[in-house]
Order: structure tokens, then sequence, then C-alpha cells
């Protein structure tokens, strides 16, 4: 029992999904398919490495027997499934805007291009019809949440859309104990994949314990089996698959830069959207860019396994 209303085809509209070649046969053919975020392309990490990085995760999802379906909005129209054209623009272009899901509606309408965020990829693949999406690290409750309010869009959007993605938990710059009662709440499920704890993002383990454990794609795919059949409310089902131990940043230069980075955030007033890009570029300047090499570790293991969980569920 489908969870996400029926796929958009390019003939439903003037803002209607435009889907790539590879990815409209591998949906017609039920073949598995895997998307990807392009904000880490367009604003996480440098020119030109940006680029190289986007072909890589790209590869690494077709030799694990994927499509990858990279997503972004192009000139108001949104794309599941980038031409390798369409991939060098959005690394190389530094107008290409950020857009959360909130964002989508008038980037659409006014004819902007942007990278999409979480919020804004879950949504549109799961429009598309595909089922498995990567990332990095999802967005959460941050800390101090009592006096700023501060909570991420992921959140909210992950609770209404039925997509299982595969990530490397929440940045651990936020509250993580927080984040996880607020999935709770939400209704998201949360799966620790090979571990018995919530991963940290650049940390192995975040210390705080999951509930389930699974240790195959093959199980990822029958938990997702079995919440289709159940139906109710479309939710997404989180796997939190946690950065291989030799390439996670070294715990106690974790917690001793980022109480710096806190501290400095704390004394220079930024508040807002503006913590999260201040903490992280703070992190990989004082761990000499160790902080990125780990994020990236997370990033292509997650998009490997979530090819492999795809796989699974297209059996």
């Amino acid at each position: 029992m489908p969870q996400n209303p029926a796929p958009l085809s390019q003939e439903s509209g003037r803002h209607a999904l435009l889907l790539s070649a590879d990815v409209r046969e591998a949906l017609a053919e039920r073949r598995p398919l895997v998307a990807l975020e392009s904000t880490i392309i367009a604003h996480g990490l440098p020119r030109p490495r940006n680029l190289q990085v986007a072909q890589e995760l790209e590869e690494i999802t077709r030799k694990a027997g994927a499509v990858p379906a990279t997503v972004a909005v192009l000139d108001g129209r949104a794309h599941v499934g980038l031409t390798a054209t369409q991939l060098e623009r959005v690394a190389g272009d530094p107008a290409v805007r950020k857009l959360g899901h909130r964002d989508l509606a008038p980037a659409l309408a006014l004819g902007a291009s942007g990278a999409t965020t979480v919020s804004a990829t879950a949504f549109l693949a799961a429009r598309a019809g595909l089922r498995v999406f990567a990332t990095g690290g999802l967005g959460g409750v941050h800390r101090e949440w009592t006096q700023t309010q501060d909570e991420s869009a992921d959140l909210r959007l992950l609770a209404r859309t039925g997509i299982t993605v595969v990530c490397a938990g929440v940045k651990s710059i936020l509250d993580v104990p927080a984040t996880l009662q607020r999935l709770e709440t939400l209704g998201v499920g949360v799966l620790g994949y090979g571990t018995e704890h919530f991963p940290g993002f650049y940390l192995r383990s975040s210390g705080e314990p999951v509930d389930w454990t699974v240790r195959t794609p093959q199980e990822v795919a029958d938990v997702m089996r079995a919440r289709e059949e159940l139906g109710g409310p479309p939710a997404a089902l989180i796997v939190a698959h946690p950065v291989a131990e030799e390439e996670q940043l070294d715990p106690d230069v974790h917690d001793r830069v980022l109480a710096g980075a806190l501290a400095a955030c704390r004394e220079r007033g930024v508040t807002g959207q503006a913590v999260t890009p201040f903490l992280l570029e703070y992190l990989m300047r004082e761990t000499g860019g160790a902080s990125l090499e780990a994020n990236l570790a997370a990033v292509r293991g997650n998009v490997e396994l979530a090819a492999r969980i795809a796989v699974a569920a297209s059996r």
C-alpha cells in the first residue's frame, strides 16, 4: 500500500517534476533508485572538489546496483535526476540558492535555481515515487531550544513523507536527545544499522540508544514492506548508519573543538539560521579539515548502503 501521492509526470502541469531519462526508465521498470541531495554539492564543499564528490556519489550508487537521482531546481523546474551538464551547473554556479521544502513554491514560481536540502529532497523524491534517500546528517533540535525555539524543518517534513532516509544520525552540534524525542513524538521510525546507539554524524556514536537494530539491507527492506502493508499516516523511516570507526573524527578533538565553537557562537551573538553554518565552518577550520573528511566518509557509506537497501526493496 503506497504511502505517498501518485508520482507526478512531466505532463501534469508547468510545475510538474522533470524526471531524467534514467529515472523515468527505472521507475517504469521498478528498478532500484536512490535520491541524492544537491546542497552538499552547491554549498557544502569547495570547488572543484564538489563536482568530483557529486560524480563519485552517483558512481557509488550505480556500482551498488541502483540508479542515482540527484535532486535540484533549475530555472524554476524541479528535477529528479540530473544530466552531467546539469550536475556541473549545480556545482559551478555561485548563484544557485539553498532551498528547503518551504522555498520550493517560490523558486518554481519565480524561475529560480537552487540546491535542495534534506527536507526539499525528501519531498520531491517521494513525490516522484522514490523510496530511498541517502544523505549525510539530518537537521534536528538545536541546543538551548527552550530559549531559541530553533528546530530544523527536516523533522516536520519527514513526519509526513513516506521515504526511507539513510543518514549518519543528526549533526553533533545539535541537541541529540531532544531530537530523538522529537522524532518519537512525530512518529518517525528510527533503525540503528549495525549499532545499538544513534550515530553522532562525525562520530560513530552519540551515546544515545536506539530501540531497534537491523544488520542487513534485507532487514531494512522488510521493515519498509511491513510499514507499507500496515498503512496509516505517512512518515519517514530513518536508517542511522554510523561512519566507520577508522574514519570518524577523533572524539576528544571533536568534543574540545565543539565546546570552543559553541562558546564562540554565544560570544559573537550568532543566532537563527546562521548558527549551523557557523559551527560547521568552525569545526572544519579548527580540525584542519578532518571534520569535512569524516562527513564525506559518512556520506559515501550512506550512499552505498542506501543503494543496497533499494536493491533489496525492489526484489
